[in-house]
């Protein structure tokens, strides 16, 4: 199977290209918060790997939590690809490849996954990683930083793009943990990992000066 993974939730973008669980290709963008250009980076991991963009069978699509505008960039590449060549995708949680990345990097015991959510706060999930297995004990929530200070300061490991402990997310990940996967859905279904409620501020009528 040959499937091409995006990975945009941080201002490193990344696209892989992978067969049955190898990596073929990466190519990585540092964005600064600037868009990217996708097909750019696509071009790059076809030509490198010597594949044909007619021959990919699988999209799979970082969706984070992270950079909200990158995550959606991505998912309507996948939504358009899979309109125009009815190929299967899939989604993969950006934190679940951190604590993969942390694995293979041979982070090991409990380590808290963090990324900046914003407004002071971050999303943060707990694994237990040894050489040869990972657990999530810790669900995936937001904290306040406030929280991950505290846990900094009682000797914990956090790592992420933020952290002392750098680790961003990769595509090359995204496309391993993917490999071997059968929960293909409609593209349409993709969704960013958010965990705040949306909310809507109902305007104030027109006031009408006299």
């Amino acid at each position: 199977m040959i499937l091409l993974a995006l990975e945009f939730s941080s201002e490193r973008r990344s696209v892989a290209l992978a067969r049955d669980g190898a990596v073929l290709a990466e190519a990585v963008e540092q964005t600064g918060g600037r868009g990217t250009n996708v097909f750019v980076l696509v071009e790059k991991v076809l030509a490198d790997a010597k594949i044909l963009r007619e021959e990919i069978e699988v999209l799979a699509v970082g969706l984070g939590p992270g950079s909200y505008t990158g995550i959606r960039a991505a998912i309507a590449v996948a939504q358009g690809w899979q309109l125009a060549r009815g190929v299967k995708v899939l989604g993969v949680n950006s934190a679940e490849a951190l604590a993969a990345q942390a694995q293979a990097e041979k982070i090991l015991g409990r380590v808290n996954v963090a990324i900046d959510a914003q407004r002071g706060e971050f999303y943060l999930a707990t694994w237990e990683i040894s050489a040869t297995a990972r657990r999530e004990v810790g669900p995936l929530k937001i904290v306040p930083a406030a929280e991950l200070q505290a846990r900094l300061a009682a000797g914990e490991i956090c790592v992420g793009p933020e952290m002392k402990t750098v680790l961003l997310p990769a595509a090359a990940m995204v496309a391993q943990l993917a490999a071997g996967r059968s929960d293909f859905i409609a593209g349409e279904k993709l969704e960013p990992v958010y965990l705040r409620e949306t909310t809507f501020v109902k305007a104030p009528p027109a006031r009408v000066l006299l």
